[in-house]
C-alpha cells in the first residue's frame, strides 16, 4: 500500500525558508508523477510544483524562483525547499503521487493524484 508522509512544516517569518519532506512508501514502479499542493482556509487547493521521474519540474506562477522540487530516489523521499516566503503561502501543503508511465506523460497538467498525504501546515507571519 502506497503511503506519502510530509513533514518539516513550521511557523517563520517573511523573508525565511523552509524544507518541506515527503516520504513515500509502499510503490515498485519508475515511472511516476509528483507533487506538492497547498490549501489556505477558504481557497482552492492550488498545484504548487510537480516532478516526473524523467526529472522534468514545474511551478505555479506564485512560487516559481523561489520554490524547488527536487526527489531523492534512492531516499524514495520527495522534497520542497521554499525560499523568501510570504504571508500568502500560509496554508497546509499535501505532497501528492501517482504512477505509471500515463502519469507521467500527463504530469504537466495533472491535478488528481491516487495517492495523497496527511499535509504539513506552512505558517507565514509578517
Amino acid at each position: 500500500q502506497v503511503q506519502l508522509v510530509e513533514s518539516g512544516g513550521g511557523s517563520v517569518q517573511a523573508g525565511g525558508s523552509l524544507v518541506l519532506s515527503c516520504a513515500a512508501s509502499g510503490y515498485t514502479a519508475t515511472s511516476y508523477c509528483m507533487g506538492w499542493f497547498r490549501q489556505a482556509p477558504g481557497k482552492e487547493r492550488e498545484r504548487v510544483a510537480r516532478i516526473d521521474s524523467f526529472g522534468s519540474t514545474s511551478y505555479a506562477d506564485s512560487v516559481k524562483g523561489r520554490f524547488t522540487i527536487s526527489k531523492d530516489n534512492a531516499k524514495n523521499t520527495l522534497y520542497l525547499r521554499m525560499n523568501s516566503l510570504k504571508p500568502e503561502d500560509t496554508a497546509m501543503y499535501y505532497c501528492a503521487a501517482e504512477f505509471g508511465v500515463t502519469a507521467r506523460l500527463i504530469c504537466a497538467v495533472k491535478k488528481d493524484f491516487a495517492y495523497w498525504g496527511q499535509g504539513t501546515q506552512v505558517t507565514v507571519s509578517s
